[in-house]
Formats: structure tokens, C-alpha cells, sequence
């Protein structure tokens, strides 16, 4: 049996030589195309191809099924394999494992395993093709070309705008399924966390403020009939008495913008809005309370609220949802200097209160203090906010999720539902009275920015302070500080920057636009 397979084997390898040859012109175009292989069911030695593998099968008179079988042990769900000159169309196809084909809704994992195995195989295979500098890649949709051109966009983004040698940049295109809407879908949503991925890697000293809010509105400009961008001054902040956001400000001698995105998707006008707000602190030094050096660099992504929130705004126009959002970003930095705050400062929210500002790198819960209170006089149908709040967190959950504290079941159940759909998962934390009293148990003003066991509790705290700008009945905040980056946690995305949970927040509108 031995010597049958290496047999097969060599000669499988003289035709594919063959092939490479004759189809040697072709590979100037560097086309390639990534097909997917399922594990077979009570059978560990053999695989299920997809509809389109076996399409491309037959037309190679089994070829492709003769080259899994003798080339290595069947394709495992993350494993893959490349074939050169199989094909006069592709010189290069990649096969990506996608594990079980029954798998679906996982309980225990609060996701669609399927998708998600898609979206890793997808991501693996197009990444693979791109390190041999294929320059198009046409991509099997895998029963779900949402999912496909999900994984395909997002894993094969990186942030090179600085480099002087660069990625080779793939185009994608669905194979083998006329799901066209579905792929369009999942480009769109993929672009749009690449925009968050984008906005959140560049250096501090290339996105300010000002940088942050011209990139959104040029991004905007195509959707201008539908939206409208506000890029509010600090003479405006200043008029709108938002003395918690200035006090962070005031430390920088870059200005503060406050934007403010007006997206109109709904016929019908008085639609009350979604409300998404985003915590924008393009770079936080920790202020007189300063952040150690070691890591400080990561800072630069601390508008990640901001980065997500603008992106899903983006992402909700492309694909004319037809709900109204508006989107809140107080930017700004947070710098050390002779005008910034100190600690045991006292300042005074748009609402009225008074906060004593103990530690100043406790800034995120300023500046969406003042941004909420301004959310409320749109009479909003619920509000979000998204913000790389917490170390705590991160501690508590790590990247496998977003904390999510909320006063809603309703919101909650929203945002859980989008969640099982784009794998970019949350996870529901507590808002007891017990972590009010905390922050309200104060010395010289209404509250303080740091609860009373500042080490105890910090996201539980965090989002207990934000609670007292909220009177809205639907009212959530994401701490987005766990999922800020991605070592190699999430399969589809590379090392950096992870742009969570923007796809969350456009499934989660839409699912809102579709309830309507």
C-alpha cells in the first residue's frame, strides 16, 4: 500500500510539474484562489470538500482529492496546504481546514462556530498566498460568503502606511457561490474594523484630534446626503460647559474637537436615535498622574472608543441601514504640563456635578461624562458607549470579550444576539449600588473619579461614575480595554491593534434597523 501511495505521490507531482509549466505566463497575473475542506465525520484520514472544491475536483478529473489523500494527514479545522499548477486559471490554491461541517451556535462559547471557523480558515489561506506575493485571490465562500470576505479583509490588513517596504496588497473576489450580497456584507463589515484597526495603530503624533476628525469626515463624504459632521470647537465645549472634558484637555497644546456624526438612514425623521458615544483620547500619557514608560506607547489606541463608535457610524452608511445614529467623540490628549489638572482638582460636568479628579489618569470617565449628558438631549432610543476604559478589565476578562455594564435587558439581549453573530463577543458585568456608593462616598465634591478601594473593582467603578450622567432607561457601556489588541489571541487578525468590537456594533444597529 506503501508503494501504491508514493507511486500516486510521484506521479502526482510529474503532472503538477506539467502543469506549473504550461501555466507558467499565467503566474505573472499572480492569481491564486483558497478553497476550503471540512473534517469528515468518523472518519480521521479523509476530508469533505466544499461545494466548490468539488467542483474544481471534477474539472480536474479528481486531481485535487488524488493530492489531499497522498500529500500529508487530512486537513485538521486551522491546518493548510498549498498546490502549485493544479489549476491553468490559479497557479497557487491554497486548501484551508475547516473543521466539523455540523458545528453551529455554541452555548458555552457564546458564537457561531462555524462562522468563526470560516473566518480563521479564510484569514489563514488568504495570508499564506499573500507572503508569496500572489496579488489576487479569489476565495471560496464556504456556505457563508459573509464570513468568508469577513476573514479574508480583516486578516489581510496591516499597518504598513509607515513602512517603506510593504505588504503586497491582495484583492478578493467571491468563488464558486452567487451570495454576492452576503460577500459585499462582509466586506463592508470587515472594512469597517479596519478603519477602527487603522485610526487606532498610527502613531499619536500622526492622528490628533483634529487628524482623527478630518479622516472620519472624509470617509463620511461619499453618504453626504444621508449625514452630516459636526467637528465642534473648544470655544463650543467651552459654551456647552462641559468642564469635565476640558479639564482633561487643558494639559495638551494639541486642541480638543468634539465630533459629532449624524447619520439619517431612517424614512422616517423622527425616528429617535441610536446613540453611539466613543471615548476619544488619542494619546494618554496618564497626565500628572503619569503612566510608566513601559508600554506607553500603546496609549496612541486609547481612542479606540472613539475609533470603533466613528467606524460603525462609516460601516452603517455604506450599507444604507435604514436607522438614524448619531455618534458622540469627545477627542483630545491627555498631557502632563503646567495647565493640566491635579491630582485633588474639583471640576464641574455639563450636568451640574461636581467631581474631585484624584488620579488623572482616570480621564476616559471625564470626558464621556459630558459627551453622555449631551447624548440625552437627542431623546435617544439607547445609548452606547465604547471606551478603553479599564486596566481592570482587562485583568477580568482579558481579550476574550467586552464587558459590558448596562441598565437594560432589553440592550442587553441586543447586543448579545450581534455578538453570537460576529464571534466579537460580550460579556454581561454588574452595576450594583454597592460600586456606587463607592464613587459618591467623596471628600470635597458630588463624586469621585476613582472609587474608594481604587484597586478593587476598578471597571465595576468606572461604570458606576458614568451611571451617574445617565438617566436614559437604555443606556450601555462597553470597557473595550481587554479586546484594545491582539497578540494572537483572535485567529483572523494579526498582531496589533484589534479594532473590537466595531462589527459588534453594525450588527447590533442593524439588527435594530431590521426590529423597526
Amino acid at each position: 500500500m506503501l508503494t501504491v501511495k508514493r507511486a500516486l505521490l510521484t506521479a502526482a507531482r510529474t503532472n503538477q510539474c506539467r502543469l506549473f509549466s504550461a501555466s507558467q505566463s499565467n503566474w505573472d497575473a499572480r492569481k491564486g484562489l483558497v478553497l476550503g475542506v471540512y473534517e469528515k465525520d468518523g472518519d480521521s484520514n479523509s476530508v469533505d470538500l466544499t461545494a466548490a472544491a468539488r467542483r474544481l475536483d471534477v474539472a480536474l478529473s479528481g486531481k485535487l482529492s488524488q493530492l489531499l489523500n497522498i500529500s500529508g494527514p487530512a486537513l485538521k479545522k486551522g491546518k493548510n496546504r498549498i498546490f502549485y499548477g493544479l489549476h491553468e486559471d490559479f497557479p497557487c490554491v491554497a486548501v484551508v481546514g475547516l473543521g466539523k461541517n455540523n458545528a453551529g451556535v455554541c452555548g458555552s462559547e457564546n458564537w457561531d462556530t462555524c462562522k468563526e471557523n470560516i473566518r480563521a480558515a479564510l484569514s489563514a489561506g488568504c495570508r499564506l498566498l499573500q507572503d508569496l506575493e500572489v496579488t489576487h485571490v479569489e476565495v471560496d465562500a464556504c456556505g457563508d460568503a459573509q464570513a468568508a470576505a469577513e476573514g479574508a479583509v480583516l486578516g489581510l490588513f496591516q499597518y504598513d502606511q509607515l513602512k517603506t517596504k510593504k505588504k503586497t496588497k491582495v484583492t478578493t473576489q467571491l468563488h464558486g457561490s452567487d451570495d454576492v450580497a452576503g460577500w459585499e456584507k462582509g466586506i463592508l463589515y470587515g472594512e469597517g474594523q479596519n478603519l477602527a484597526r487603522l485610526l487606532m495603530e498610527a502613531p499619536a503624533n500622526h492622528v490628533t484630534p483634529t487628524v482623527f476628525a478630518n479622516t472620519i469626515e472624509e470617509k463620511l463624504a461619499p453618504y453626504s446626503e444621508r449625514v452630516t459632521v459636526h467637528k465642534r470647537s473648544q470655544g463650543w465645549i467651552e459654551e456647552q460647559q462641559m468642564g469635565a472634558f476640558l479639564s482633561v484637555s487643558k494639559g495638551s497644546e494639541e486642541p480638543p474637537v468634539f465630533l459629532e456624526l449624524h447619520y439619517n438612514g431612517c424614512p422616517d425623521k423622527t425616528q429617535a436615535p441610536l446613540l453611539l458615544v466613543g471615548k476619544g483620547i488619542t494619546f494618554d500619557s496618564g497626565g500628572i498622574s503619569l503612566k510608566p514608560s513601559s508600554g506607553m506607547d500603546a496609549m496612541r489606541a486609547d481612542m479606540g472608543g472613539a475609533a470603533t463608535v466613528s467606524a460603525a457610524v462609516v460601516t452603517a452608511a455604506a450599507l444604507n441601514l435604514p436607522i438614524n445614529i448619531i455618534g458622540l467623540a469627545p477627542l483630545c490628549e491627555n498631557m502632563p504640563s503646567g495647565k493640566a489638572s491635579k491630582p485633588g482638582d474639583v471640576v464641574r460636568a455639563k450636568n451640574g456635578k461636581t467631581i474631585q479628579v484624584d488620579n488623572t489618569d482616570a480621564e476616559g470617565r471625564l470626558v464621556l461624562a459630558d459627551a453622555l449628558c449631551y447624548a440625552h438631549t437627542f431623546n435617544p432610543k439607547a445609548i452606547v458607549n465604547a471606551a478603553t476604559l479599564t486596566g481592570a478589565m482587562d485583568v477580568a476578562l482579558g481579550s476574550a470579550a467586552t464587558g459590558v455594564f448596562t441598565n437594560s435587558d432589553w440592550l442587553w439581549e441586543q447586543l448579545h444576539k450581534a455578538s453570537v453573530v460576529t464571534g466579537d463577543r460580550v460579556w454581561r458585568m454588574p452595576l450594583f449600588q454597592h460600586y456606587t456608593r463607592q464613587v459618591t462616598d467623596c471628600q470635597l465634591a458630588d463624586l469621585n473619579n476613582v472609587g474608594k478601594y481604587s484597586r478593587s473593582g476598578g471597571a465595576c467603578t468606572a461604570a458606576a461614575f458614568l451611571r451617574e450622567f445617565v438617566t436614559a432607561p437604555h443606556w450601555a457601556h462597553l470597557d473595550i480595554a481587554g479586546v484594545m489588541g491582539n497578540k494572537d489571541e483572535v485567529p483572523y487578525l494579526r498582531k496589533g491593534m484589534s479594532g473590537r468590537p466595531t462589527r459588534t456594533l453594525v450588527e447590533f444597529a442593524a439588527g435594530l434597523a431590521r426590529d423597526a
